[in-house]
C-alpha cells in the first residue's frame, strides 16, 4: 500500500508502523499539486526519499502557497459576507510542523459552520473551479515536479488524467520524462481505463493506481475501491530497482 498525501510526507513514519503490524508492505508515495495554463496537475511520486533534502525544501514552499491560497479564500469568503476563523483553522490544521492545508478544510469548516449543507455544495457553490471565493493555484510546472521527484529517487506518474482530462500535455510530460500513469482510479470509467492503458502502452509507461481516499465519504471513493493489478505492480518494482 501508499499512503500519497498532497504536498507533505508526514504521514509516512505512521503508515509505515501501522502497515508493519498488519504485515503489508508500504511504498512511500506523495501527491504533488503542479500548475499548467493555471490549473493544478497532479502528480504522484512513488518510492520516494523522504529524507532527501532537497525535496523537504521543495515540499516546504508548496505547503506555504497552500497556506497563502487558504488566506485568500477566507477573505474572498469575508467579501461574500461568509465569516471564517481562517487563522484558527490554518493552525487546527497545520499543527503538525509538516502538515498540508486545502480547500478540503475550508469545505469541512463550511460544513461545521452550517453555511453549506455538505462538501460537494461547498465546493458547487463557493470553492469549485469559476466559483466565488476560487482562487487559482500558484506552483511549480509538471515538468519541474517529475525532475524533483526523480531526484528524490521517485517514479513519477500523471494522477488521475480521465478526471482532469488535459491530453494535450500527457505528451509533452512523456518528452520530460514521465514514468507512469494512474490508469486505475475510483473516477475512471471502464472505457478511460482502456484509453489510458492504450496510451501507457503506446508510451512505453508504467501504470500506478488508486482509490483518492479523502478521509470522508461524500466522493464515493473508499479506501481501497481502486487497486493496481499485481503484474503492473510488479512492473513498478522491478523500475524501481533500475533507478
Amino acid at each position: 500500500m501508499s499512503v500519497t498525501d498532497h504536498d507533505t510526507v508526514a504521514a509516512i513514519p505512521e503508515v509505515r508502523t501501522a502497515a508493519a503490524a498488519l504485515g503489508i508492505a508500504v511504498v512511500d508515495g506523495i501527491e504533488v499539486t503542479a500548475v499548467h495554463d493555471r490549473r493544478d496537475v497532479h502528480m504522484l511520486g512513488y518510492f520516494i526519499d523522504p529524507s532527501n533534502g532537497e525535496f523537504g525544501v521543495f515540499l516546504q514552499d508548496q505547503r506555504r502557497r497552500r497556506v497563502e491560497r487558504i488566506h485568500e479564500i477566507g477573505a474572498r469568503l469575508a467579501r461574500l459576507g461568509v465569516t471564517l476563523d481562517v487563522d484558527g483553522l490554518i493552525a487546527k490544521v497545520t499543527r503538525h510542523p509538516e502538515a498540508s492545508v486545502g480547500r478540503m478544510a475550508i469545505a469541512r469548516a463550511l460544513v461545521k459552520a452550517h453555511q453549506v449543507g455538505s462538501l460537494q455544495e461547498a465546493f458547487d457553490r463557493f470553492l469549485g473551479a469559476g466559483r466565488a471565493a476560487f482562487v487559482p493555484r500558484t506552483g511549480k510546472s509538471p515538468v519541474a515536479v517529475i525532475d524533483v521527484i526523480h531526484k528524490a529517487g521517485g517514479i513519477a506518474s500523471m494522477a488521475h488524467p480521465g478526471v482532469t482530462r488535459q491530453p494535450a500535455i500527457m505528451v509533452g510530460l512523456v518528452a520530460a520524462g514521465l514514468d507512469a500513469v494512474e490508469v486505475y482510479h475510483s473516477d475512471h470509467a471502464p472505457e478511460v481505463i482502456r484509453e489510458l492503458q492504450q496510451f501507457a502502452t503506446q508510451h512505453d509507461l508504467l501504470v500506478t493506481g488508486g482509490s483518492d481516499f479523502h478521509g470522508d465519504d461524500s466522493r464515493d471513493r473508499p479506501l481501497g475501491r481502486s487497486a493496481l493489478p499485481v503484474v503492473e505492480f510488479e512492473r513498478l518494482c522491478t523500475a524501481r530497482q533500475r533507478v
